[in-house]
Formats: structure tokens, sequence, C-alpha cells
């Protein structure tokens, strides 16, 4: 046995399991522990961890035995347990002091260290850099990493410790399809070399083909617990929810009518001296719909940052956007008016401790935080969205005290909220469950029936892709 579980009601603040948890996890088991948004899977995880206390019952790490003999006093669970979680790419860099901008407006990138900076040169670890590909990547700086390769280093950087156990809270999470299958030959890997074994996901698609066992949570309550094999037989359903109108306002101060909302012309990706995508030509027309696709690595985000004024590079690219070609004297908050923008970047550097509702309402003023003073009516509107995608029950907690799903739906709302005439929209529903991601496609759709507003939707899961999108744009990694 590795661990046991009995009887186990965790302490955390401000939440209440409502009944005790019991389960063995035996060697060579690979547990997945499957449930909605704020069910309480990350939360169960860290208590298991250490992090938190427990009211009753016991966690026995039977797996500390020998330890526990050879070393004087309690040996702490932290430190052979792991939680690879999207959040810690905190530890590799200053990234908790910096906006999503400053990942483009970066002009000195040397201060940044090289992935080859960051992992040892040892025999394991040359081992790592190749079960996990990262080889091609050795002299790339940090912030210049796609969050896919940001996934990739923190899992590299999490078995060179050598934990007994492995968490991966959302572990496909930013990854396209080459680099899921990899990471499912990682967990084999790892597997057989003794690491146990452990996920978190929030629908079953995610459940890794690895898994052994699945204990399933819902509203901090254990539905099941026990084999795989056994969850495949309930056939948990996974409902859409009933759609729901929502009467979307424009709020926020009307800009100048245009016809062209983005056009490029023979325009390069580039960080740095880095060229990833050479001679692009795409317009996008005043209402038109239109899917982003292609690996990580090809350069997505960077030319996103161009479109949403995060890039100073775009002064100097052949750029219009809403009918105004770039460094024409134009500013980057007029730009912005017109654009509502959530991404896997914007939430690593969205971390203020706010209100809830704050973070919806910032929406309206494309701010980090919220520094203006929102009108009654928009603080009515904002609530009315968060109502309709069923995160009104969040207004009033911390942004950083909520699952990092909820986080991800708040900041859905946020880029939506001021009926935007451009929805950018990078891999919005990472961590999301079914349901709330139904509820999101559901407003998408609602939102792109206004003929006149446009969209530029990204993901690896082409299914995801809203039914009213019709146009495809779809980048390759340039050798």
């Amino acid at each position: 046995m590795f661990l046991k579980v009995e009887n186990v009601l965790p302490r955390v603040p401000g939440v209440e399991f409502k009944t005790p948890f019991n389960f063995n996890l035996n060697d060579g088991e690979c547990w997945t522990l499957y449930g909605g948004n704020g069910c309480g899977k990350t939360l169960l995880a860290q208590v298991l961890k250490g992090m938190y206390g427990i009211k009753s019952g016991n966690v026995d790490y039977c797996f500390m035995d020998e330890e526990r003999r050879r070393a004087d006093g309690f040996i702490y669970p932290s430190q052979f347990i792991r939680i690879i979680a999207f959040e810690a790419a905190y530890s590799m860099g200053s990234f908790r002091d910096a906006y999503y901008q400053q990942r483009f407006s970066a002009m000195e990138i040397d201060w940044y260290p090289t992935i080859r900076e960051l992992l040892p040169d040892t025999e394991y670890a040359r081992h790592i850099i190749e079960l996990l590909n990262l080889k091609p990547l050795l002299d790339s700086r940090l912030i210049t990493l796609s969050s896919g390769q940001l996934r990739r280093l923190l899992i590299a950087k999490a078995m060179l410790e050598k934990p007994r156990m492995l968490i991966f809270d959302n572990p496909f999470i930013g990854l396209d399809v080459e680099s899921r299958a990899l990471l499912d030959r990682v967990f084999e890997s790892l597997r057989k070399d003794g690491v146990q074994l452990m996920f978190l996901v929030p629908t079953i698609r995610d459940i890794p083909k690895i898994t052994t066992n699945v204990l399933w949570l819902d509203k901090l309550e254990c539905r099941f617990c026990g084999l795989k094999s056994e969850f495949d037989k309930l056939q948990v359903s996974e409902n859409a929810p009933s759609v729901v109108p929502f009467n979307f306002k424009s709020l926020t101060p009307k800009t100048n009518a245009f016809d062209v909302a983005v056009k490029m012309e023979n325009l390069d990706i580039n960080y740095g001296d880095v060229i990833y995508q050479k001679g692009i030509d795409w317009t996008i027309l005043k209402g038109e719909k239109w899917a982003l696709l292609g690996p990580n690595g090809s350069g997505k985000s960077t030319l996103l940052s161009y479109i949403f004024a995060d890039n100073p590079q775009a002064y100097s690219k052949p750029l219009t956007l809403f009918d105004r070609k770039r460094g024409t004297g134009e500013s980057i908050w007029e730009i912005k008016s017109h654009i509502g923008f959530t991404s896997s970047e914007m939430h690593l550097y969205y971390m203020e401790n706010v209100p809830c509702h704050s973070v919806v309402e910032s929406g309206f003023f494309d701010s980090v935080g919220l520094y203006r003073k929102p009108s009654g009516g928009q603080i009515a509107y904002a609530r009315q969205l968060m109502e309709h995608l069923g995160v009104e029950h969040l207004a009033e907690k911390g942004f950083l005290k909520v699952s990092s799903g909820e986080q991800r739906l708040l900041l859905f709302a946020r880029a939506i909220v001021k009926n935007p005439d451009l929805l950018i929209l990078d891999e919005p529903f990472h961590g999301i469950d079914y349901k709330h991601k139904m509820l999101c496609l559901n407003l998408i759709d609602q939102f792109l029936k206004q003929r006149e507003k446009s969209i530029i939707f990204v993901t690896h899961y082409r299914e995801e892709i809203p039914a009213l999108v019709d146009r495809v744009k779809e980048l390759r990694i340039s050798n």
C-alpha cells in the first residue's frame, strides 16, 4: 500500500466537505480525481500533499516508513509529493509581478534564463529532455515559450526532483494533439520508474488512458471511488444545460465605425531574432468569424499580441486594425476598446486578489484589476452575465480563492462583458468542466448572431469551434 485515507474530513478555511473520504492507493495504481469546477479536487490533492490539515480521520503515508526509520522526527509528505499545476510557472520567473503585456513588451529578453540554464547537465536530465522533446527548445528563453511548451518544462523540473508521487492538475491543458500523445508516453515511463501518479480533471474526455482508479467528486462530496472499469459502467452523463437567451448590450462608449477589423500583409511573426512565421497575409472583415489553429510554438499567441496591442513590435508591422494602420498615432486603448480578450497568458498574469465581480467588471475598462468605478448599469449587467454562466455565487469571493477553472470562467466573462466588436478567445476552455463549457459556447453563439460581431477562436480541439465560425486560419511550425 502506498497511501491510506481513513475517514478523512479536510480542514480547509471557508470550505466544508460533506462526507469523510476513505480509499487506499496501492503501488502502481494511477488515480484520477474527476469532477466539475469547484468540486474540491485540487483541495483534496493539497490535503494529501500536507498543505491543509484534517478535522478527523487519518492519512497514512505508507511509503514513508523507510524514510521515518532513517531520519529523526516527522517527514512532511510535501517532501515526496509534487503537484504540477498551471500556476507553478511562478516558480520559474518573476511572473507574479508582471502584467500580461510584459511577456511581449520586454525588449531585453537576455535577462530571462534559457531552458538549458534551468535544467542541470546530468544523465537523468538528458533522459528527461529527450522524453519530453525539449532538446529543440534548450536555447529558448523562458519568456518566449508558448503555454504548451511551458507546461512540458514544468513537468521536466518536477521529474528532476525525483518525487515519490506526482499529481497533475489538468495534465493536458495547453497541449496540441502531438504533445498530448507525448505526455501519455511520459506517464507510462513514470509509472514504470515507480512514480505514483494522480490526475485532476474536470471532464471525462480528459481522463488519461493510464488511469486505473477514479474518485468522482461532486460539490465537495465523493460520488464514486473505485476501478476505472467500474466507473465506465456507470455511463456518467455530462449533460448540456438548457439554452437561455442573453440580451447583449454595449455599455461602453461607441467608437468610430470600421470595415476592416484586421489586415496583415506579408507580416512576419518574430520574438527578438527568432522568426516563427514569414509573410502572413490575413484580412478579417467586420462581422467575419474565424478559427485560428496551429501546434504549440507556431506563434499564435504572439500573432494575437500584435492585434491586441500588447506587442510594441506591431508598430513596425504591416498591420491595419479597425481601418487604421498601426503607428499612425492611435493609442493602445483605442484598439483595446474594440476587443474582448482572454488567454492562458492572461490567466497567468491576472493574479489580482480582488472580488470576482471586479474581475468581470474590469472588462469594461480593459484593465488588469479594477481601477475605475463602474456605473450602476455596468455592475448590474456584469452580475447578469455571471448568473448566466453559473458563477454568481463567487461574486464576493477573492479571485485567488476560487479554483483555476472558476478563474477561467470569470476571465471569459470579462472578455465578453462589454459586447466587443472583435472577441479573441485563445483556448478559453482550459480547465472548464463540460456544463460550463456548454454555457460558454451557447453564449458565444448568441454573441455571434449579432451580424456585425467578429471572432478569432483558438483551440487544439476542433470540436470546440463554435458553430457559427465558418473561416479557418492555420499556422504551421516553420523549418
